[in-house]
């Protein structure tokens, strides 16, 4: 899979030549499933996928302030990565943009105590155990169920077979030619000549 930086989609835009504008993007699945996924991902990793691009503002500062704090201060149990780098999910490992590496964790991630003392488990590997006191330290392997596999299906969100029409602010509805003429009359559009599609394909920067 490729990596979040190296990922692309392409996006086919009608654009009004004379006015200077994009009346609308006709999107595919991978798109779609990748805007559906930004509302789905925990806030930590949406600043740490945007960290590259010159994340500003108090979330950005509020991140940067917990990379550089000392795990001298975090508690016992706790560590830097569990705050972030939380779990994603598992949808998200589906969409190119979202190719979640460089250290973002994957849902579906348990951990033990080594002792076996209870039949307790952890998604944080510094939980302690109420017996030996030892951390979580034993990780379980995570064996999906078969509905759950047969659930993923394509992965992602919306169906691959559709082709969506994306606005300027994000709206998006099922492409059709109905749609499509009552853009053009949103638009004003009076010169069909005018109008020119133009692809385009876009990685994580210019998201």
């Amino acid at each position: 899979m490729a990596t979040t930086s190296e990922a692309k989609v392409s996006l086919k835009l009608l654009v009004d030549t004379k006015a200077k504008r994009v009346l609308f993007a006709e999107a595919g699945k991978d798109f779609v499933d990748f805007l559906f996924n930004l509302l789905h991902l925990p806030l930590a990793t949406v600043v740490s996928l945007l960290r590259g691009q010159t994340m500003v503002g108090s979330l950005g500062n509020l991140y940067e302030s917990i990379q550089n704090l000392s795990e001298t201060y975090f508690q016992s149990n706790q560590t830097k990565d569990y705050v972030l780098k939380p779990k994603a999910p598992f949808s998200a490992t589906q969409v190119p943009l979202l190719s979640l590496e460089g250290g973002l964790s994957l849902a579906k991630r348990y951990y033990t105590c080594p002792q076996r003392c209870y039949n307790e488990y952890s998604e944080n590997a510094r939980s302690i155990c109420r017996s030996c006191k030892n951390s979580f330290s034993w990780e379980m392997q995570y064996v999906a169920a078969a509905n759950e596999v047969g659930a993923v299906g394509e992965g992602g969100f919306v169906k691959g077979v559709v082709t969506y029409m994306v606005m300027d602010d994000l709206m998006v509805t099922p492409m059709s030619t109905i749609s499509g003429i009552t853009m053009l009359n949103k638009f004003n559009v009076k010169e069909v000549g005018a109008l020119e599609e133009r692809v385009v394909d876009l990685g994580m920067p210019e998201v």
